[in-house]
């Protein structure tokens, strides 16, 4: 195995569940969590979740996956989008 190969193995891994780790990151963050149901009070949940997850994609520049995540750790979604 060469090590683009392994990295690339890694950063497919790491791409399927970066999504649940942000808003994990939100959920754990007090002055996070504050703004975030500020938002959601604003425009709605699922308004906001989806912007969110666009703009992951957009920001780390992703590519769909085939599948979707149906049971995330993160209590502030009930599934998201996987990506490759």
């Amino acid at each position: 195995m060469e090590i683009a190969d392994f990295v690339n193995e890694v950063i497919s891994i790491k791409n399927k569940s970066i999504t649940d780790e942000i808003f994990l990151l939100i959920q754990n963050d007090k002055a996070l969590m504050q703004q975030y149901l500020k938002l959601v009070q604003e425009k709605k949940l699922d308004v906001v979740n989806r912007q969110i997850g666009k703009m992951i994609k957009v920001h780390y520049n992703l590519s769909n996956d085939k599948s979707r995540n149906e049971s995330p750790k993160s209590t502030l979604i009930s599934s998201h989008q996987e990506f490759e």
